[in-house]
């Protein structure tokens, strides 16, 4: 059985939506799978984005989340990396699913809400993962530890610009600077602007400036990348909407960029929303 797995980046958070909301992107990992009959062993090639860093056995990130399907079987995998590691575009969850999509593929099994639980446990959230499985905009959570999300259709005039710099971050790093515990007043404004993020995605991009707003992570995580934070604020000072990418570094923005906002340094990308998520194309 030889097919290929096409999985979309995502940004999460957008804004305040920590853990929450995701959207799928534009820019595709593929992986070229064979497995099954007449597949013994394990082979890996990677190109891309990780070539030359990343395992090539059982501890590669696709083939874990292949095993997590309770695949057991031989496996072939073609690695085709675009999607940048540790910048904050999902590249992780990416790779998950992909595995995850794989396994489910190499048994006959069709998609349900197992892949997204299997694919959510690697990372301990859902809305990167329900991203790239799903497309579009996702809202994302947990009841106990059952992970769960729904997608929404995009508004096709959400228009993202991704910036992404030559930095890497970890979100374990930046996960820890954050404290235990916020102001009462800081949880409202999440919550409303994590609301009102919805609505801005779907129905009216005229409100994604306030709907970006945060107070929850963003500013405490500033030491790890102040380059990311100072052109969030000069793009946010003249009206565009913008705000950190995931567990950053990358820069997520919505709408042309003014040409007085310093960008050296990073990579600029205008890309579509992803409508479609995970596909898998039989192979010759």
């Amino acid at each position: 059985m030889k097919f290929l797995v096409s999985v979309p980046a995502s940004t999460a958070n957008l804004g305040s939506g920590f853990d929450a909301l995701g959207m799928a992107l534009g820019m595709y990992d593929e992986v070229e799978v064979a497995g099954g009959e007449g597949v013994d062993g394990l082979s890996i090639v990677v190109d891309g984005a990780g070539s030359g860093e990343v395992p090539l056995d059982e501890t590669h990130l696709v083939v874990r989340a292949v095993r997590a399907t309770g695949y057991t079987g031989g496996l072939a995998l073609r690695c085709h990396n675009t999607i940048p590691h540790a910048r904050g575009l999902g590249s992780s969850a990416a790779a998950i699913v992909a595995g995850v999509v794989a396994g489910f593929t190499l048994m006959g099994r069709e998609l349900d809400t197992d892949a997204l639980q299997i694919a959510a446990e690697f990372e301990g959230h859902a809305d990167n993962a329900a991203a790239s499985l799903y497309g579009g905009v996702v809202v994302a959570w947990s009841e106990g530890e059952r992970y769960r999300a729904v997608r929404a259709e995009p508004d096709a005039r959400v228009r993202p610009v991704v910036l992404i710099p030559s930095q890497e971050s970890s979100t374990k790093t930046t996960r820890g600077l954050l404290p235990a515990e916020v102001p009462h007043a800081d949880a409202a404004h999440a919550a409303g602007r994590a609301a009102l993020a919805v609505h801005a995605l779907t129905r009216d991009p005229s409100v994604l400036l306030a709907a970006t707003e945060d107070r929850l992570h963003q500013n405490y995580r500033e030491p790890a990348w102040p380059d990311t934070v100072r052109v969030i604020n000069d793009l946010r000072k003249l009206g565009v909407p913008a705000c950190v990418s995931g567990a950053g570094p990358t820069v997520i923005a919505f709408g042309d960029l003014p040409a007085e906002v310093d960008v050296h340094g990073f990579d600029v990308r205008r890309l579509d929303v992803d409508a479609s998520g995970v596909r898998v194309r039989p192979l010759d």
